[in-house]
């Protein structure tokens, strides 16, 4: 047997056990998840599952309707009226627990999001990190929920208290499953809440799984799962038990969220879509802002990402610099099956998203953008099954192109050129968009001055992509409403209220 074909049996052999490892992982119950058990949808109706590196059959979830959502939030309920009386150190013990499951169970949980969602096994090991980082960072701010008192003399005392808010419903986006399903319910349970996770219908199997791995470390009720599409999620949104909505999702979605929650007039948590800026300006390294744009664009997830920096404004003086940088990196990025070890850039989640994608790069070339890298569908005969775009670069691009204003949630970066400071900060601001902004450049006032001009929630300087525990993380304008990964998130998720007590002398009912 030649080289050439002993290589290409060891790469199939490897591709199968990779595939094999992660089928291997997939949960066993595909059903709802309350009253600390599962439960098949009363309808019986079921959503299928599909692997989007291959588009093989990974089986099929429940599909909840408005009588499942109803006996999901009474189970809630219940386990609310149990949590909340639940000492907040206990409370904190037993978080870090769930931490603790998801570090010892983190291959077996990337494995799965690699299959069921499309991004890299490799990478999403550290999304596992990432989540019990989370519940361990918010376990350690239990004891910091705190009121305050206002002096009123000696004859009274005045002080506030915060109190969970009740039943919160997280739904989660496709992007990042697991992490967004573990990670973000450790503040509402911090601080006594009971928490509903509607996994997303793409790629629901690590939540799933999530739950079978800490069954019984939590009390009935706490942590419940509802599956399903639309139809649960507006069941869920509207049903007026729950106390709060938080989402992850796109700016539609957003909306209709807050709809659901107007009526009940209850608070929202949304982070929502983004068309992001990195900034270069002339005394930047072009080498170093060519990877910040590779880094920023995120295309190990394919571009899915609300944070992506997807519109790069490049100074005039290293515009083309930038760009020799720029084509090489891009020529070194190659999709590949997500289940295998060495992949570094992944598949797009579903059909629906990779056609849109598709129909967003050809609407670049009809506005006259000049194409740098990629363009099209992976040409790789082992990824020909599933749904890989090439990471694409657009150069030449102007601020009214729909590439350069419309969230493509896809590996489509737009680089646009430009030489007047204050004319590329008014196009930063033009979109409704506000979510992240990262700046390059050797001057401390250039930074200033950029990172206080721009409509964005998180900014970066000479950095980006990077998310820090305890620094609030959410957007400006129609990318979000609050902060999460920071104390701010914690006391969203309560309320205050505040006590007055008049003091009386002993056997007298005057005041001291």
């Amino acid at each position: 047997m030649n080289q050439s074909m002993e290589h290409s049996r060891q790469q199939q052999d490897g591709n199968r056990s990779g595939a094999n490892f992660c089928r291997s992982a997939l949960p066993a119950n595909r059903g709802l998840y309350y009253d600390g058990g599962w439960h098949e949808a009363k309808s019986r109706r079921h959503i299928a599952v599909e692997s989007p590196g291959t588009g093989e059959s990974l089986g099929e979830i429940a599909d909840g309707d408005v009588a499942d959502m109803a006996a999901v939030v009474a189970s809630a309920k219940g386990g609310f009226g149990l949590w909340r009386d639940v000492h907040p150190l206990e409370r904190a013990a037993m978080l870090r627990k769930v931490a603790e499951v998801v570090r010892q169970n983190a291959r077996e949980l990337a494995a799965i999001d690699a299959i069921d969602c499309g991004n890299p096994f490799t990478a999403m090991i550290n999304d596992a990190a990432t989540a019990s980082s989370q519940l361990d960072f918010f376990a350690g701010l239990v004891t910091e929920m705190k009121g305050h008192s206002v002096p009123m003399g000696p004859g009274a005392i005045n002080f506030s208290m915060r109190e969970p808010l009740g039943v919160i419903a997280k739904i989660i986006p496709f992007n990042h499953p697991f992490m967004f399903s573990a990670g973000k319910i450790a503040a509402p349970l911090a601080a006594g809440n009971s928490v509903i996770v509607k996994p997303p219908e793409q790629a629901p199997l690590s939540t799933l799984r999530f739950a079978e791995l800490i069954d019984g470390l939590l009390p009935a009720g706490v942590f419940n799962i509802a599956t399903g599409g639309r139809e649960a999620g507006e069941a869920l949104a509207a049903h007026r038990d729950i106390s709060m909505l938080s989402l992850i999702g796109s700016v539609a979605t957003g909306r209709a969220v807050m709809r659901a929650a107007s009526d009940g007039i209850r608070p929202v948590l949304l982070e929502l879509g983004g068309k992001n800026a990195l900034i270069a300006f002339a005394d930047a390294d072009p080498s170093a802002v060519a990877g910040a744009m590779i880094a920023g664009m995120n295309f190990t997830w394919c571009g899915q990402s609300c944070g992506s920096t997807s519109r790069a404004f490049i100074h005039a003086a290293i515009y083309d610099a930038v760009l020799e940088h720029l084509h090489r990196a891009c020529a070194a990025i190659r999709p590949g099956l997500p289940t295998e070890p060495e992949t570094k850039m992944g598949a797009i989640v579903s059909r629906s998203q990779f056609e849109r994608i598709l129909a967003m790069i050809q609407t670049g070339h009809e506005d006259g953008a000049r194409l740098l890298a990629g363009g099209g569908r992976s040409t790789d005969p082992v990824l020909a099954d599933g749904f890989f775009v090439d990471p694409t670069v657009f150069v030449d691009v102007t601020p009214e192109m729909r590439i350069a204003r419309e969230e493509i949630f896809g590996p489509v970066l737009s680089v646009l050129r430009w030489d007047d400071e204050a004319a590329m900060v008014r196009a930063v601001n033009a979109l409704d968009y506000g979510l992240t902004c990262s700046i390059w450049t050797n001057d401390l006032a250039t930074a200033h001055r950029t990172a206080s001009a721009v409509e964005a929630g998180y900014v970066w300087v000479n950095e980006v992509g990077r998310h820090f525990p305890g620094t609030p993380f959410g957007g400006y304008k129609q990318s979000g409403i609050g902060r999460e990964e920071c104390i701010e998130e914690l006391i969203s998720y309560t309320q205050e209220k505040n006590i007055h007590i008049r003091l009386l002398q002993p056997n007298a009912g005057e005041p001291v």
